[in-house]
């Protein structure tokens, strides 16, 4: 987004308070369609394509991409439209919904840390750690004063995951308006290839509009910290929600300097090797070559 300096302004500051009342989800910046962005948005899908392989070979450094936001707000879209620029062999992709019966008996982080990257992967969380306070707040799953601690753990596990493993932790809050979701809701409907994502939480769930906002807008001010800030991109715009994601996971990437480790091998003996190879395979091609001429010269005579 070389042309819209804006995206600088998508990241929650540290100690500020969030009102998503005051927030425009249709915001598209100096772009006024989708074919606008096109070109972009495809040069910073191709940097992450190039960066997250440099990623994987490097292996210093980790990446987690926390996807959150009310249903229907695109967080499968942008693990199909962004994260599918990355190679599959250094990306796991994991959602955490309703909690089993086992996961219940353990503290809430418990089902979490097993999926946290290790150095040289990417971790998507579509759907995450967060929702132990945000569905768990609306519908009141557990005490007030164990929701309220919840906040300060998950500061302190983040922060263990940036200072203990090298981990870079992007957090997208896909802001869409109730009219928005509505009509994602009727696109679904109508569309036979869409009806397999309809559940009857949508709607359940949609009456509950103005709790989540509030859940939301909670843990994005108790948990926007400066090892792990939280972004708020506007998302009615699914075109510019590609775009804006993309350019953040490029740039993150490529703030990391990230380096192609050193050959294993002595790769002047190596290259010595393939030459010699190549040279006896010409001889042999060659001393064949002969071989067939002088057999249909012979059949000839």
């Amino acid at each position: 987004m070389s042309k819209d300096k804006s995206a600088e302004h998508f990241e929650v500051k540290p100690g500020s308070s969030v009102r998503l009342d005051r927030i425009d989800t249709g915001f598209h910046g100096a772009y006024d369609c989708e074919a606008s962005a096109a070109a972009e948005t495809a040069r910073h899908l191709s940097r992450i394509t190039e960066l997250q392989r440099k990623l994987y070979a490097d292996q210093s450094k980790a990446l987690l991409i926390v996807l959150q936001g009310i249903d229907s707000a695109g967080k499968d879209g942008t693990c199909w439209h962004v994260i599918g620029a990355m190679d599959p062999q250094g990306v796991h992709v994991t959602g955490f919904k309703q909690p089993t019966a086992l996961e219940l008996q353990h503290h809430f982080l418990w089902r979490v840390e097993p999926h946290a990257p290790a150095r040289g992967q990417v971790s998507i969380f579509n759907r995450s750690h967060y929702e132990d306070v945000l569905v768990a707040k609306v519908h009141a799953l557990a005490p007030a004063e164990i929701i309220e601690q919840r906040y300060d753990l998950i500061n302190t596990w983040e922060r263990m995951l940036v200072e203990q493993n090298n981990t870079t932790i992007l957090k997208f809050f896909l802001n869409i308006s109730k009219d928005e979701q509505l009509a994602r809701f009727r696109e679904r409907l109508d569309n036979p290839a869409h009806q397999w994502k309809i559940s009857e939480a949508d709607y359940t769930e949609r009456d509950r509009w103005d709790d989540y906002a509030r859940a939301f807008e909670i843990a994005l001010t108790r948990c926007s910290t400066r090892h792990a800030p939280w972004r708020i991109i506007p998302s009615d715009k699914k075109w510019y929600r590609n775009l804006a994601i993309a350019k953040i996971i490029a740039d993150s990437l490529q703030d990391m300097h990230l380096r192609l480790p050193a050959p294993t091998v002595d790769i002047d003996d190596i290259r010595r090797r393939y030459h010699a190879e190549i040279v006896a395979d010409s001889k042999g091609v060659a001393a064949k070559a002969q071989k067939k001429h002088k057999h249909s010269k012979n059949m000839s005579d």
